[in-house]
């Protein structure tokens, strides 16, 4: 649980706050003692009238820090030898503006213009932050106490309320990506939090289907309704609390995928109860140890918050937390290639209930 929160600026401007679990730490007695240059200019979002989706081009992220040594990494605590990104010797949670950031408030006069009438051009508005969940380096998710993740739920949840309140944002996105056979550019254990100035795709299809299943059923909650009916169901629940239900979705894309809600209709994660934040580390924990131990070894994967959008629509989400992974065997992943890709048709690989099976086995 957060018992200070102190946000300071590093040398280029971009704001950084530390989440400490205890109080009377001087968190402004360590500046940034970089010379660094100015922040980019916000990505452009270009218009695919074909699918009707928007598509950001951040063309300044092909410079991103990209796998450096362990004495070099960005995230873990600045030392006398080398200034990192934090600058204090240590931290519980952090979380601070990208340098690299796929969508920011900093339009370049004059950089985004139509390119024609069927594919117009705007500012990529919003914001992209990192959060690292511990200072750490060879440390995981997993392998943080239920204290700690309570921090970082506080953090997001912090986090989650300023950034809807941005702007033009139109959704918040926290998630993380873990391995390097998921693309992952830094070792450090950190999750990003994007904050999307327009409707996701996925979002979209979801809200879609949410307004139909409402108009047809008086007003219900879809994601309540099949929530409800996992549970009745059982044979895909992978593990379950007072408040919270983790499951393997009935028609899963993904070789291992784990759904965890609320038991109550919640929209995003400023309303979670102390309760709810509580009881989601135990619960989260131990399904990541169950990934882990299915090969035995670190799984690879993808832990994506879906939060209700901020504007049009907003009654119809209900947070959940999507967990994933692309393996599929101890030593063969899973390609999104030509359906996938292509068509975004997906074809997976394993029988959710025997994937549920095998999860509840695992420890």
């Amino acid at each position: 649980m957060i018992e200070q929160r102190t946000a300071i600026r590093l040398s280029d401007g971009r704001e950084l706050i530390y989440f400490d679990e205890s109080t009377g730490v001087d968190r402004t007695k360590w500046p940034d003692t970089r010379h660094l240059p100015p922040p980019p200019p916000t990505s452009q979002l270009r218009y695919d009238p074909l699918v009707d989706e928007w598509v950001a081009v951040a063309a300044h992220r092909q410079t991103r820090t990209f796998l450096p040594p362990t004495d070099k990494c960005p995230l873990c605590p600045s030392t006398p030898d080398f200034a990192s990104e934090i600058p204090a010797p240590d931290y519980d949670v952090v979380v601070f503006e990208n340098q690299f950031p796929s969508f920011s408030d900093r339009v370049k006069p004059g950089e985004i213009t139509e390119l024609t009438d069927m594919v117009p051009v705007r500012p990529g508005v919003g914001r992209a932050e990192v959060v690292c969940f511990t200072s750490d380096h060879n440390s995981s998710f997993g392998a943080l106490s239920p204290a700690r993740v309570r921090t970082v739920i506080d953090a997001l949840a912090d986090r989650t309320r300023e950034m809807s309140a941005l702007p033009g944002v139109a959704q918040v996105f926290p998630f993380e990506n873990r391995g390097i056979e998921i693309g992952v550019t830094l070792s450090h254990p950190h999750g990003q939090i994007y904050a999307y100035p327009m409707v996701p795709p996925r979002t979209t299809a979801m809200l879609t289907a949410a307004r139909h299943h409402a108009d047809r059923t008086g007003g219900r909650n879809l994601y309540a309704d099949v929530l409800a009916a996992e549970q009745q169901a059982g044979v895909r629940v992978v593990g379950a609390n007072e408040h919270w239900t983790a499951y393997v979705p009935a028609a899963a894309r993904w070789p291992f995928e784990v759904q965890l809600a609320p038991n109550r209709h919640v929209l995003d994660i400023p309303a979670l109860t102390d309760a709810e934040r509580d009881a989601f580390a135990p619960l989260y924990l131990d399904i990541l140890k169950r990934f882990d131990a299915l090969f035995d070894k670190p799984m690879p994967y993808i832990a994506a918050w879906h939060q209700a959008v901020t504007g049009e629509g907003r009654e119809l989400g209900y947070l959940h937390l999507q967990l994933f992974s692309i393996r599929r065997a101890a030593d063969k992943l899973k390609f999104l290639a030509g359906s996938e890709s292509a068509m975004g048709a997906f074809i997976n690989d394993i029988v959710p209930e025997k994937a549920a099976q095998l999860l509840r086995d695992a420890i």
